[in-house]
């Protein structure tokens, strides 16, 4: 039978096919190959003697917690309280690109802004759609459609309003402030575990420490490259392999310089490539 892992606790693993659910062990061979099933893998069980017998390939594969074959993640973004830092979110959306997994920017707490701040992060999110990023704000009732046939994972800092997001797009979850973690299959009984759990017509999984990845398997040339406006410019470049640090003829400093490219993207970008 072929299903999907959706949750590990220890070397348990439980596997959905269509609305059944199979508690599982992985096969020794696994361990021979070096191989570790994961969330969100999918698998070929033996479901009378409960075995996981084949891992099919993987898209992709996202650390803390482990999950693979991501289709999308959606960074929880606030603008206020904790304020709006567009370093996180730049290095979040370069490493979502690197791992070829849909970025998604979910703008938080905009009603706590004054009409001038409010003015700069609207140009902001305008941005990043032209660049061409999907982008919300937390109270659009578009947000509820995204999800469905998906496997998403939800980021963010903390206190960036998470659990309220989705609470107003699933009002039987019921979260407590803080709470997000615990809702998503984390934390239960103090055993630490990955999970997916079911909601609006999809798979969402709570990864909290996922901001604090870094670009460490990345070098300067995949930072560079994945920053996507580059690359709508880099033909003018003088150079083809152009870092557009210090080059005399650069395509992406000249539309830095004309406003085509946000300043504050390609700062953080020097900042990326100063401390890889």
């Amino acid at each position: 039978m072929v299903g999907k892992i959706i949750k590990q606790i220890s070397n348990d693993y439980t596997v959905k096919v269509d609305s059944l659910e199979y508690v599982c062990k992985p096969r020794g061979k696994f361990r021979n190959l070096g191989l570790t099933p994961l969330v969100g893998d999918n698998v070929i069980i033996d479901d009378k003697n409960k075995y996981i017998l084949e891992i099919e390939k993987r898209k992709n594969v996202l650390d803390r917690p482990s999950v693979a074959n991501i289709d999308q993640i959606v960074i929880i973004t606030s603008v206020k309280i904790p304020d709006f830092s567009s370093n996180l979110l730049d290095k979040l959306l370069a490493i979502i690109e690197f791992n070829n997994i849909k970025p998604i920017i979910c703008f938080t707490k905009l009603d706590l802004l004054n009409d001038v701040e409010l003015k700069n992060i609207k140009d902001i999110m305008a941005y990043y759609k032209k660049i061409g990023y999907d982008v919300y704000e937390n109270t659009d009732p578009k947000l509820k459609n995204i999800f469905k046939d998906k496997i998403t994972v939800i980021t963010g800092q903390s206190g960036a309003g998470k659990s309220s997001l989705l609470n107003r797009l699933d009002e039987t979850l019921n979260l407590k402030i803080g709470d997000v973690s615990k809702a998503l299959g984390r934390g239960r009984h103090t055993t630490r575990h990955t999970e997916l759990i079911s909601m609006l017509d999809g798979l969402i999984a709570d990864t909290p420490g996922f901001s604090s990845v870094d670009f460490k398997d990345m070098s300067k040339s995949d930072i560079r490259d994945n920053f996507v406006e580059f690359n709508l410019y880099k033909d003018s470049c003088e150079y083809k392999d152009c870092m557009h640090i210090n080059e005399l003829v650069c395509g992406i400093k000249k539309n830095v310089e004309n406003n085509n490219i946000l300043k504050s993207r390609y700062l953080n970008y020097l900042k990326f490539i100063e401390k890889r």
